[in-house]
Order: structure tokens, then C-alpha cells, then sequence
């Protein structure tokens, strides 16, 4: 768990926060909770957000329980580079769906004095690695890993199931396009998606 408290205000050096979690777990609502403190402390503050994000607004990031922050949504990591001159805090929403850039920019800024907080998803629909995420998380100095509550069993869920057949790897969506499931429901899930296609595949080898 990050505490505020630790850090260590007075170093030349700033660091790098990583939220992550499944989708529906509160990553965005956390995010925006720790620039509203920074910026209620009279610190500088950045909110970036990739251009393919445009589910709620293409100015603010936006949680799903509606808390909201203004922000500046750019095409390529490399941008924020450009755009945080003299920042004291800088906020990165949704960086999975960024470019592997991300990670050197997240450094270059933390090397440069600047505290930087990430929020994204750790892992892709399938449960696997999610773009830059895992690199990220490895050079962060603070990472919070935060759940959301599985929609078959009430447990803790950190995967994010998509209910339909779309197999692209980006898509944007709500409730409607994705649940949060436990290990189990994603298990049990995926086995039904996957044991129809191996059926076919065998009857198509016989015929």
C-alpha cells in the first residue's frame, strides 16, 4: 500500500507511482484522489491521457463513479515529455494503451525531480502483461495493486473478462462490453469460450 507520508519530499529525485488493477477496481478513482491532494498542497500539476480514450470526455479523465479531472489527451508518450515543463506532479491515466516510450518518459520525469502517477491495467482481456505496464511496475518505486469484486462469486477480481467475441486487442468499454471476474470465473469463463472452437476444429479435421 502507498503511503503519502513516506516519501521522501526534500530528494533532487522524484519517483514513479504505479496504480494497476482489473477494470472496475477504482484505478482512475485513486489516480484523481492523489492529484486533487497535490494539487490542494499549491503543487503543479499534468494530467495526460492517450487520444484513444475518449469514452467519457476528450478533456478530463473520468472515473466510473464520475469523479473527474481535467487533463490533456496526447497521441504518443513522448508528448507529455514536451508538455510537463515544470511540473511539479504528473498524472498518466490509462498508460497500458500507450507506446513502450512511456516508460523512459515516466523515468526521465522522475529523474528530473518529479513525482509521477500512473494509473493502468495490468492485464489484457486474454490475462496477459498489458503493454508497458509490467515494465513500468517494475521501475516504480511505490506500486498499489487495487481489485474490483468479481460479478459471479464476490470474491476479489483482478481480470478483466470481455463478454463478447471482438478479439482486437484495444477496445473500449463499459459493463456492457466487460466484467470483472476472480481467477476462478476467468477460468471457468475462458474454458467455455475456448472448448466450442476446439470441438469444431476436431470435427473439421475427421471430415
Amino acid at each position: 500500500m502507498f503511503l503519502e507520508n513516506q516519501v521522501q519530499h526534500n530528494s533532487s529525485f522524484g519517483w514513479i507511482e504505479v496504480i494497476t488493477g482489473s477494470m472496475f477496481s477504482g484505478k482512475t478513482e485513486e489516480l484523481i484522489r492523489r492529484l486533487k491532494r497535490a494539487k490542494f498542497a499549491k503543487q503543479k500539476v499534468e494530467i495526460f491521457k492517450p487520444e484513444v480514450d475518449n469514452r467519457y470526455d476528450d478533456e478530463k479523465v473520468i472515473s466510473h463513479d464520475a469523479n473527474e479531472i481535467i487533463s490533456t489527451a496526447v497521441p504518443a508518450a513522448a508528448n507529455i515529455r514536451l508538455l510537463a515543463d515544470d511540473c511539479d506532479v504528473v498524472g498518466i491515466d490509462e498508460a497500458q494503451f500507450f507506446d513502450d516510450e512511456i516508460v523512459r518518459v515516466c523515468n526521465d520525469l522522475a529523474n528530473k525531480g518529479v513525482r509521477v502517477i500512473v494509473a493502468g491495467l495490468d492485464m489484457d482481456f486474454k490475462g496477459n502483461p498489458f503493454g508497458p505496464m509490467p515494465q513500468l511496475m517494475a521501475t516504480a518505486e511505490y506500486v498499489t495493486k487495487v481489485h474490483a469484486i468479481c460479478t459471479r462469486t464476490g470474491r476479489l477480481a483482478h481480470f478483466s473478462f470481455r463478454k463478447n467475441d471482438d478479439d482486437r486487442l484495444v477496445m473500449l468499454g463499459e459493463t456492457t462490453e466487460y466484467e470483472p471476474l476472480s481467477r476462478a470465473a476467468f477460468y471457468q469463463a475462458t474454458a467455455k469460450d475456448v472448448a466450442p472452437k476446439e470441438t469444431t476444429a476436431k470435427k473439421s479435421k475427421k471430415a
